[in-house]
């Protein structure tokens, strides 16, 4: 079958150039872009009157607000600094907890001031560090207005979970607070309250 042949375009160096910029070129059609990433805004660390760790208040802190906001009701009373005992140990199994909330932050961006509302009873708080994270200190706020703080004194801390507080007895636990900075790519810190 005789057929008509196409003809071939061989392809200009003008078609060539027009490619390899659509590819290289930012702006041009076939151009990955990236996207920049926006810094959020950072702050001086605000610290009550009488916090018992006032070498905090010279950070410059990402705050990230708590996704559920529980009041504390009263004067803010604080009770003695605890130093951390950094004990390793496991998780509370599932059926213990009455509460647990997850924070992840990143390298750049330096120290974060986390905020978890927690509202529920218990006996103990855990943390559970997974990835490196740098820890100044927590605040373990109760219903009555009292602050245990646990003080870290900015050490570093690995991939393991520790008791971050044994509560006496079985207490309402409002919030907690936790000065955190990453020192892996990424950290996240798992908070649980167990009965």
């Amino acid at each position: 079958m005789g057929g008509m042949e196409l003809p071939r375009h061989k392809p200009t160096r003008r078609a060539l150039a027009a490619v390899i910029a659509s590819i290289l070129i930012p702006g041009s059609g076939a151009a990955q872009r990236k996207p920049k990433k926006v810094k959020a805004p950072r702050s001086r660390m605000v610290m009550d009157p009488g916090h018992p760790v006032p070498r905090a208040a010279r950070f410059t802190v990402l705050v990230r607000p708590a996704r559920r906001v529980v009041p504390v009701a009263g004067a803010i009373i604080y009770l003695s600094t605890i130093p951390f005992a950094a004990v390793a140990m496991a998780a509370p199994p599932a059926e213990r907890l009455s509460w647990q909330d997850t924070e992840t932050i990143h390298l750049d961006e330096e120290w974060v001031d986390c905020n978890f509302g927690v509202d529920e009873r218990g006996g103990a708080v855990f943390l559970q560090v997974d990835g490196q994270a740098q820890l100044a200190f927590a605040d373990v706020a109760y219903e009555n207005g009292e602050v245990q703080v646990v003080d870290f004194e900015e050490r570093i801390y690995a991939n393991k979970t520790f008791r971050l507080y044994e509560i006496p007895g079985l207490r309402n636990v409002r919030t907690v607070r936790l000065l955190a900075r990453a020192r892996s790519e990424v950290t996240t810190l798992r908070l649980y309250l167990s009965r």
